[in-house]
């Protein structure tokens, strides 16, 4: 840790710098790095002025889009995590644009020269200079193949893995330093979180596994007319450079012109709606960023997905908690939801039972009587989260990336067709699904898993009772059982026996005040003898001590 920290240390200070600037000192100040960096206090002043004029969720938007392309990315994939982030951060977070320059023709050339050891006039009948589009990671230009064939290139940025591993390295060390000296930092994992958005960003690095993203996709819908995948070619794409077909058409991100062009919008919404759900519930395999600029319309209504850096995959035992959930839901079963819930995400052991299921309760009423094609899938999904986020429930990647898949095709779709209901059209695909796990071969194959972890456990069973039974014998096995509303009636119990014991002793104590001044009274005397022993006197003194002592003893004890 320490040699990275000299390694990156212009890095660490800009890092920490940002922080700073943007009121997020305290945190590197808990970290010990304020200090370390020697942190000039002019830039907790200029943090201080940030503070009153932005929220929280500018600033954090502020301090991402500074410090470059490597957290912007985080950014915008941590807003696809609902379920760890407030809502009102994620609304910022979503607002994250690549804000970043061209790079020069001549690094694209020279890159591409390296990448495949061949001069570019040998391997493209021409090349346009002039970008089509740029992004944090790469950019992307109009080319012919020797073949004639129209294409599209992406290269990627000259140095920009090497930035990126550098701050990558950097978030990681801090996630690490903020767990060991954080409380919120450990409760909330934060070295999971920059971790996942790690291999996120890593992903998005290599461009070859791009390619097999595009070429599963092309899979899913070969026999489907009106859904596209541009063709990659292999000869012509590495790590860094990615060679696809060249399609020509509208982004849905200009729903104006789509109009002007004679489109039918309607048409579009509902083939872009049946295509990402034949993705998600079918194949279990999404494109994890359908962005209207990440969609062509083309002649014909035709559309045309692009860039597959980000992706999405449901297991199909994910597949089978989303239909339990569905089915729960629909049929106001409290404990169903909330064991789908629970099944689907990481739940802390500290966990309010019944807090969440009023909760859930909670969730169920607001949809109850709502007509199926009139609730929000996008209100939904938040509501989900909400309730995730509440109880610290840690929901898988790509089921958020799901959430956040469904609620960027509504949005979309609102703009294209706002009469359509997205969760209309995702009623037969949800009816396919429970079909499908109800399915007598599917039963089966779970009768048979089952099964076969059965047999496991009959197999090791006699071992462990062996283990068991040595531990037993020398004495080393400790049972522990608690209860912790037995434990909080003893207590009860404890306190009010206590205090009935007080008031008997109290109410003793008073009676025998009450004969000594009575006996004293009919004397006529100050003080009584009998026999000449001091019975009284002395009864009164024993009774005074015992009183002192119980009393001592109960306030002692705590339970009063």
């Amino acid at each position: 840790m320490i040699k990275k920290r000299i390694r990156h240390i212009q890095r660490y200070r800009d890092i920490v710098y940002a922080f700073t600037r943007y009121g997020f000192g305290f945190i590197m100040d808990q970290l010990g790095l304020t200090e370390l960096l020697s942190v000039p206090k002019k830039a907790f002043a200029e943090g201080n002025k940030t503070l009153h004029s932005k929220t929280t969720g500018e600033r954090i938007r502020m301090f991402l889009e500074e410090l470059g392309p490597t957290f912007v990315k985080m950014g915008q994939i941590a807003s696809t995590r609902p379920d760890v982030i407030p809502a009102e951060i994620i609304q910022e977070l979503e607002k994250l644009q690549d804000q970043v320059q061209l790079f020069p023709f001549e690094d694209v050339k020279r890159i591409i020269e390296q990448e495949f050891a061949e001069p570019m006039e040998d391997l493209f009948a021409s090349f346009t200079g002039q970008p089509l589009a740029a992004a944090s990671i790469g950019q992307v230009h109009y080319a012919v193949l020797k073949t004639g064939e129209r294409v599209a290139v992406k290269i990627q940025r000259p140095n920009i893995r090497t930035m990126i591993e550098t701050d990558l390295e950097i978030m990681q060390d801090l996630a690490r330093l903020a767990e060991a000296r954080l409380g919120w930092a450990e409760r909330y994992q934060i070295c999971d979180i920059v971790d996942e958005l790690a291999q996120s960003i890593r992903q998005e690095l290599d461009y070859e596994n791009e390619g097999r993203n595009a070429e599963k996709f092309a899979k899913q819908f070969h026999d489907n007319p009106h859904v596209l995948i541009p063709k990659i070619y292999w000869e012509y794409t590495t790590s860094k450079v990615l060679t696809m077909e060249y399609m020509e058409g509208i982004n849905l991100n200009v729903a104006k012109k789509l109009h002007q062009e004679a489109y039918d919008s309607k048409i579009v919404a509902e083939r872009v709606v049946n295509a990402i759900f034949q993705q998600i519930l079918i194949e279990g395999f999404f494109h994890g960023d359908p962005h209207p600029g990440n969609i062509l319309v083309l002649p014909g209504n035709i559309i045309a997905f692009m860039d597959f850096g980000i992706v999405g995959r449901l297991t199909p035992l994910m597949k089978q908690h989303i239909a339990s959930f569905v089915i729960a839901m629909m049929t106001q079963n409290t404990d169903e939801v909330v064991r789908a819930i629970t099944n689907m995400g990481l739940v802390p052991e500290d966990v309010n039972p019944e807090k969440l299921r009023a909760d859930v309760d909670q969730l169920q009423e607001k949809y109850l009587n709502v007509p199926f094609s009139e609730i929000s899938l996008a209100k939904a999904v938040n509501d989900l989260f909400s309730v995730a986020y509440r109880h610290r429930i840690k929901m898988p990647t790509d089921l958020t990336m799901l959430g956040k898949t469904l609620l960027t095709i509504e949005g979309v779709v609102e703009k294209l067709d706002p009469e359509l209901s997205i969760i209309k059209i995702a009623e037969p695909f949800g009816e396919k699904l429970v079909k499908e796990r109800f399915h007598p071969k599917n039963v089966a194959e779970k009768i048979r898993q089952q099964f076969s972890q059965y047999g496991e456990i009959f197999n090791e069973l006699p071992r462990t009772l062996r283990d068991i039974t040595s531990i037993m014998k020398k004495g080393k096995m400790k049972i522990e059982i608690t209860a912790p509303e037995m434990d909080l009636f003893l207590k009860k119990v404890n306190r009010i026996t206590n205090r009935l014991s007080f008031s008997i002793v109290l109410l003793s104590f008073s009676i025998i005040m009450a004969g000594v001044i009575v006996a004293a009274s009919l004397s006529g005397q100050t003080s009584t003898l009998l026999t000449k022993i001091p019975t009284i006197e002395i009864g009164f003194a024993i009774a005074t001590v015992m009183f002192l002592w119980l009393l001592y003893s109960i306030f002692k004890s705590g339970r009063f």
